[in-house]
């Protein structure tokens, strides 16, 4: 393949290697200029077993929330001459958690990234069949998705050697209905099964018997997009690029009141306050910084005092949250914390599947009484309620996740900004926009 790098020394940010601004850096064309495809051509002259065993010790973690083991979870699917057949590989692009803009970043200006990511899982697999997972809002990125797999398509009828892979993988795109729930991955299977999406009981788990009960792996675009830098430069690079205990890079976001917001790609590692205040140029004149959800719309809060915690799995968790997608939602101090929580709950409750009683009836009920608080019309036993609410969608006593993590921001608000609700109650009005007071209907 005729794939010459730019840059002969290993990348820093290898997940934006390949994005020029300025530059189409999506097509054919300009990924191999950029040095594309060059994992896979290593991944095709090595054995699964040798890929496996790099995926496992290069300690990649799914980027889609979870941060499970990459390399542990593809343990588990059935390998060898016995294995069922066909087995499934699936990207999750279907990026509904409030706040989170990072695939859609990597579909729209890499999509041969994850065309390569997903290649060398299937070799790494001997899968048969991949499906993208897309939402069906990301419409520029199915544009160029559907034009990047015609390119590849032309691509192996110039190269002979991609022959074999290329007969065996085949790769289709599938656009969601949109419904957050999605995001689980036997949900999402249930959807393209044209099943309602409801999360499935497990085990069986889904590498087990996943689509049409098959073997399957779902991984998040942005984890696919890191297999081609491990295969290609190497398990130490990679381990090294980490500033701490997770390795490699990750794509982090910040929105909300500050002066530039956007996205980075930067190491595993890189502290909450360089995020905030460096790149993204610190809170807007005028504003300060009152609390984050560090990685999206369904984990908890964490305020000034956390600043210096690193950006990575288990010390975001040991302050009480989750690194979740990585994208973080600020919260200055004009703006009422209740309100927010307020508009995290009403998205959650619409979304549920309502499979289950906690979050089917449980965060409709948070939603009015929330409402209730926000419209000057609450009552101290209220709170009592909220809390008694989010123990009951505490993990374990739901389906799925979905409940468990929308009631994160709220338990973390009555925990950080308990003022702010006895404020509602006290005066009789939301303290921030004391007009509304009355305005909203919570019956």
């Amino acid at each position: 393949m005729d794939n010459a790098p730019v840059d002969a020394a290993p990348p820093t940010k290898p997940l934006t290697r390949f994005i020029r601004p300025g530059e189409a850096c999506w097509t054919l064309a300009a990924y191999l200029a950029q040095g594309g495809y060059q994992g896979l051509e290593k991944a095709l002259g090595q054995t699964q077993e040798q890929l496996l065993e790099q995926i496992t010790a290069s300690k990649l973690r799914g980027r889609g929330g979870a941060g499970f083991p990459t390399g542990l979870k593809w343990s588990f699917m059935p390998r060898g001459a016995s294995a069922p057949s066909p087995k499934y590989l699936i990207v999750n692009a279907d990026e509904m958690e409030p706040g989170a803009f990072k695939d859609r970043y990597l579909l729209e200006q890499t999509p041969h990234q994850i065309i390569e990511g997903l290649l060398i899982a299937a070799q790494t697999l001997d899968a048969d069949t991949g499906y993208i997972f897309l939402r069906g809002d990301y419409y520029l990125a199915q544009q160029r998705l559907t034009t990047a797999l015609a390119e590849w398509q032309a691509h192996c009828l110039e190269n002979p050697a991609l022959g074999p892979l290329n007969a065996k993988f085949k790769i289709h795109i599938h656009t969601s209905a949109g419904r957050y729930i999605c995001g689980e991955e036997t949900a999402l299977i249930n959807a393209m099964e044209g099943k309602r999406a409801n999360p499935r009981a497990k085990p069986p788990f889904p590498q087990v018997a996943g689509l049409w009960g098959k073997p399957t792996i779902v991984n998040n675009v942005e984890t696919y997009c890191n297999l081609p830098h491990i295969i290609n430069f190497g398990v130490d690079w990679y381990l090294g690029l980490g500033l701490g205990q997770d390795s490699g890079t990750k794509i982090f976001g910040v929105s909300g009141r500050v002066k530039r917001p956007g996205l980075w790609e930067l190491p595993m590692g890189t502290p909450i306050r360089e995020l905030i205040e460096v790149h993204a140029g610190g809170m807007c004149d005028g504003y300060s910084l009152k609390g984050y959800l560090p990685g999206g719309g369904s984990t908890d809060f964490l305020t000034q005092a956390h600043l210096d915690t690193p950006m990575d799995y288990d010390a975001v968790g040991r302050q009480g949250s989750r690194l979740g997608t990585g994208t973080l939602i600020v919260l200055d101090d004009s703006y009422c914390p209740i309100a927010m929580v307020l508009n995290l709950i009403r998205f959650f409750a619409q979304e549920s599947c309502g499979w289950c009683t906690p979050c089917r009836d449980g965060l409709p009920w948070a939603e009015v009484l929330l409402n209730k608080l926000e419209s000057g019309l609450g009552e101290a036993k209220d709170l009592d309620q909220l809390e008694a609410l989010c123990r009951f969608a505490a993990p374990g006593t739901t389906f799925c996740a979905l409940a468990p993590g929308a009631v994160e921001p709220l338990q973390s608000a009555l925990k950080y900004f308990r003022a702010d609700f006895e404020a509602h109650i006290t005066q009789g009005c939301c303290p921030y926009h004391p007009s509304a007071a009355g305005e909203q209907h919570y019956g």
